[in-house]
């Protein structure tokens, strides 16, 4: 009896188990105060720049193989920051396009243009700048030095020994932010903060960008601030805890290290020790957002090319309103179809169709919105098409669950034994017919470029989904239906009645009484 008792629990529970995470999803997205999915370019449109490429030189042909390796650097780092459908695409012989949906045109232009050249110097000095305009000094050529390789870079005692020349110091004292002067990382650089409020005279670099391997940004433990942590490879560590553990003996400012970013001082910490293991951290005042970018910006290295912003344009929907009226209207003729087959067929069980279908698209347009918000996930036209699929998966998986139960009915099981023995033969069908449809979905995913991608993920998406409402509703419900008189006795147009289900009733046995015989 306790066994019983327990089992007739079981689909009350599961149900309710199921409707307190659809509540709980939709707390979620009160908090995060979103109701509605990201959309695509080709639905809500987007910003779209173009980036022309020059040599370092500034003469000659670009060259198409640099050109490519720019193009997957800025694909990695779009997709870095969340945002779903972006396009990167080479045009011509030496422009870069970036379609992105979602994203402010300023945001984008920092995030694919900036060429993150990332140099180790120490500090020589460092003082608040002047406040005015650039002096408008030309750009003062770099110290004549052999081309031989052994100069070409030094070694890291060489840096630590290294004293300005007369010509740095005067360079250095007529300076001002926003002049302009070489970047060369073998000679003495003078520049800026990024705030324009301090300007310095920094060492010969002493670690590039080349020897970064990883980076990433969040918050310390105890603090309050975000910040960018890098990590090194073997030889930058080893020459990051030689250089900080000979700094830490300096007065200040020549304690510093200044962290150097497309020929800016982003941060300039001081030490008090060396800092074994490799790994550093670039603080300031950054944001959430100031701080991914720049980690994913050194994640993925440097741009192999200089480019000029071209252009810069807002992208209009590629798709009219006409057209995406046609494929709504599509899908709610489809829907329209499967519910009116549902109620001839299947009678009051279409009511199992109907609510599972519901919740399905419920789910369903939670987890877009809820993905849209986490990791920027953008509602394309191929997307729709992908939930409209899935109108037929969640109504073939209730198509194999019934047909199995009218098998067992017609082997002579009653109906309430037959809806449990039945999921057990259906159940395996449809995790094999799901599963071919989720790997079909990865595969497309994987394979395909651009909104193809859009169709693929929402297949996927909603091929899980039909698996959980299969198990935690469909079947749950069909139990409860079961043990209710209407369905569970079979009466009329309830979709269990006997003839329809393939069984024969028992005709009642009915007894003759003998009449006496009549008196003539």
């Amino acid at each position: 009896m306790a066994t019983e008792s327990r089992n007739k629990q079981r689909p009350v529970r599961t149900l309710i188990i199921l409707f307190s995470v659809v509540a709980a999803l939709f707390g979620i997205m009160a908090l995060a105060n979103s109701w509605a999915p990201k959309l695509g370019l080709d639905l809500r449109g987007g910003t779209t720049i173009t980036l022309t490429a020059r040599n370092t030189t500034g003469t000659g042909a670009v060259d198409q193989a640099s050109l490519d390796q720019a193009r997957t650097i800025i694909q990695q780092r779009v997709d870095a920051i969340g945002v779903g459908e972006s396009e990167v695409a080479v045009v011509g012989n030496n422009q870069i396009t970036v379609s992105v949906p979602n994203v402010a045109p300023a945001q984008l232009q920092e995030m694919v243009g900036q060429t993150a050249e990332l140099e180790f110097r120490p500090v020589y000095s460092a003082e608040p700048a002047v406040p005015g305009t650039p002096s408008g000094l030309p750009i003062p050529p770099p110290d004549p030095r052999p081309t031989t390789e052994a100069d070409t870079q030094p070694t890291t005692d060489e840096v630590l020994a290294w004293q300005p020349s007369a010509r740095d110091l005067a360079d250095y004292q007529a300076y001002q932010c926003g002049d302009p002067f070489p970047d060369v990382p073998d000679q003495v650089l003078i520049t800026c903060d990024r705030e324009q409020t301090t300007k310095f005279l920094l060492y010969p670099s002493v670690i590039d960008g080349g020897m970064l391997t990883d980076a990433n940004s969040g918050i310390p433990q105890g603090g309050v601030n975000w910040i960018v942590t890098l990590s090194l490879n073997g030889d930058g560590a080893a020459i990051f805890e030689k250089v900080t553990g000979n700094l830490a003996q300096k007065p200040s400012p020549q304690n510093t290290f200044a962290i150097v970013l497309d020929s800016q001082v982003i941060t300039y910490p001081s030490l008090e020790q060396a800092i074994p293991g490799g790994q550093a951290q670039i603080s300031g005042n950054f944001t959430q957002e100031s701080a991914g970018d720049l980690a994913n910006v050194l994640k993925y290295g440097s741009l192999p090319l200089s480019f000029d912003l071209s252009e810069v344009s807002n992208v209009s929907p590629t798709l009219g309103g006409e057209q995406l009226r046609a494929g709504i209207i599509a899908g709610l003729i489809g829907l329209a179809l499967v519910l009116i087959y549902s109620v001839v067929y299947y009678r009051a069980l279409a009511v199992v169709v109907i609510t599972s279908l519901a919740l399905a698209a419920i789910l369903t347009y939670q987890i877009m919105v809820l993905l849209g918000e986490g990791m920027g996930f953008a509602l394309n036209l191929p997307g729709i098409a992908g939930a409209i699929v899935a109108i037929g998966m969640t109504a073939d998986s209730f198509i194999i669950y019934f047909e199995r139960i009218r098998d067992e009915v017609r082997e002579g099981r009653t109906l309430r034994t037959a809806i449990e023995t039945g999921w057990i033969g259906s159940r395996r069908t449809i995790l094999i017919a799901d599963a071919v449809s989720l790997l079909s979905a990865v595969v497309l995913f994987v394979l395909a470029i651009g909104s193809v991608k859009g169709f693929a993920f929402t297949l996927g998406l909603t091929t899980l989904l039909d698996i959980a409402i299969v198990f935690f509703f469909t079947k749950p419900l069909m139990t409860l239906l079961g043990r209710t008189k209407y369905f569970g006795e079979g009466r009329r147009f309830s979709g269990f009645e006997p003839e329809h289900m393939g069984a024969q009733r028992r005709s009642p046995i009915r007894r003759v009484r003998a009449s006496a015989p009549k008196e003539a």
